[in-house]
């Protein structure tokens, strides 16, 4: 049975922020089992989900005039901070290359998607679809959306945001004494200073809450009581940053609501090769932003973006991927985004996932950038690193991120999927290569899901995109999708895009 709740609202507030972060939890501590959670106490994961929100037959999203009956429910969720290096790529296409939460939730998502297409096209069963106007594709009912939730900001451009002095900040900065230390980024870090993912990696050199080249007396006060800065009116250096009109006006005194800019929130995500790099000076100098980034490994670089950068993506090109465009007529957009109770700035998420978007010329008919709801849910994580640590105090040994990654998806059968270190957790090296070494959200088994569904439609009912040309492998499918091709490469047209870091073909001719 799927948790699901119908609250009573005023359209457009079909919902509140607080009810998607509530719901989410809830799934989380009802649905998933305890594999895969991370260890009481010593542990730290983050949470991320799609939740399917149905409006009242006959009324629309935006309806304004009266009370309306909404459903939501959760349809897919992930769980997960690692991800593994570009040497540990497989060309089988059978490894999880990135398992961050909301890259896993994404995943599942399309999981989710390729079950009620099934319900549609082969069971002529109820579904979220209903059929278009062309033969063989399918579109989105009228009366759904879907909202997407994280427990934290997006890693990357959507991380770097004003550090602001507030008693409702559930992570107050820690500081050192980096006044003498030119080499902060290669330094030892209290736990609040690591990458708020830990990125990848417990060890993370990175020290993204830190007030760099401050003395830590200067700012003991302000750190041990969330409260003035004191005499001193330390600022940070802004002369050289390129953040938005809005930041610079809040880092330049007094921040809207009487918070004052300490820093910047620091990302762990690294510039592309190629691409414009971080200033690294002091304060809010530190980034640039508007860039993409890539996930740092332990030791070993990533090929795996930011998820700002690919939630991007996804604002124009939808969360449904490649192979599932064949089956539709328009992408599956999201309608909103909710992020819950950490650091966070409107505008840095508004710039990452939208703003860097904008004006994008020759985009095929159906694509576009939709306007995207994002809020904030005053709800924290209770298994987040900033929850945890506060529950453990001083407790003995160190604030690890949880190893393991959950998938969940509301489908009939094997729903759950736990992975560790790309593959399902418990899988030994002598396994790996066979079919059960596999996740059920690998782009294999998502490939072999997509060839199944395919392979029980009538060859006179399919989409026009498979049935004129033979197609074979993973990578031929996904360049056949003529109009998503199409999409994708007027994005990559406009900067930043055109430095996205694509795998090398061999990666997808699997099939």
């Amino acid at each position: 049975m799927t948790i699901w709740a119908s609250i009573r609202a005023s359209a457009p507030a079909m919902w509140t922020a607080d009810e998607i972060a509530q719901l989410c939890y809830a799934h989380y501590n009802v649905r998933l089992p305890k594999q895969g959670k991370p260890e009481p106490n010593r542990e730290w994961t983050l949470l991320a989900a799609v939740v399917k929100i149905q409006s009242p037959a006959g009324q629309t999203c935006d309806t304004t005039d009266k009370e309306a009956q909404v459903t939501k429910e959760v349809v897919s969720m992930g769980t997960g901070t690692k991800c593994i290096g570009q040497t540990k790529m497989r060309k089988s296409g059978d490894i999880l290359n990135d398992s961050h939460a909301e890259i896993i939730a994404r995943r599942s998502f399309q999981r989710y998607l390729l079950h009620q297409l099934h319900l549609a096209a082969v069971l002529k069963e109820d579904s979220i679809f209903v059929p278009g106007t062309q033969r063989g594709l399918w579109k989105l009912r009228p009366d759904l959306s879907f909202v997407f939730f994280s427990s934290h900001t997006p890693c990357g451009d959507a991380s770097i945001i004003p550090m602001l002095e507030s008693e409702e900040q559930p992570c107050c900065p820690v500081v050192r004494n980096w006044a003498n230390n030119s080499s902060v980024e290669r330094s030892e870090n209290l736990e609040d200073s690591k990458n708020k993912r830990n990125c990848e990696d417990p060890d993370s050199p990175v020290a993204k809450k830190v007030k760099l080249g401050t003395p830590a007396r200067a700012l003991s006060g302000c750190v041990a009581h969330h409260g003035m800065l004191g005499s001193g009116k330390i600022k940070p250096d802004i002369s050289s940053s390129n953040l938005t009109k809005e930041e610079l006006a809040a880092a330049e005194g007094i921040a809207p609501g009487s918070f004052r800019v300490v820093d910047v929130y620091r990302t762990g995500a690294k510039c592309v090769p190629g691409e414009t790099g971080d200033l690294r000076e002091p304060g809010a100098a530190y980034h640039q932003v508007g860039l993409l980034r890539v996930k740092p490994g332990r030791g070993d670089r990533t090929c795996s973006m930011s998820c700002s950068d690919k939630m991007a993506r996804w604002s124009v090109l939808g969360c449904q991927g490649a192979l599932l465009m064949h089956f539709l007529e328009k992408p599956i957009y999201l309608s909103a985004v909710v992020i819950g109770k950490c650091p966070y700035s409107q505008e840095a998420m508004r710039r990452a996932l939208t703003g860097r978007c904008q004006d994008i010329m020759a985009l095929p008919r159906g694509f576009g950038v939709p306007e995207l709801r994002i809020e904030q849910s005053s709800l924290l994580f209770e298994q987040s690193r900033c929850a945890v640590q506060a529950q453990r105090a001083d407790g003995p040994g160190r604030l690890v991120p949880c190893g393991a990654a959950i998938s969940w998806s509301a489908v009939p059968e094997h729903p759950l999927d736990v992975t560790a270190n790309g593959f399902p957790q418990g899988t030994t090296k002598k396994e790996i290569g066979s079919p059960r070494a596999r996740s059920r959200i690998s782009k294999v088994e998502l490939f072999r899901s997509f060839q199944k569904l395919l392979g029980s439609i009538a060859e006179d009912e399919r989409p026009d995109s498979v049935r004129v040309q033979k197609l074979d492998s993973y990578q031929e499918y996904k360049e056949a999708a003529a109009a998503y091709q199409e999409a994708w490469s007027a994005l990559r047209r406009k900067q930043p895009f055109a430095s996205w870091i694509r795998n090398p073909p061999e990666y997808h001719q699997f099939k």
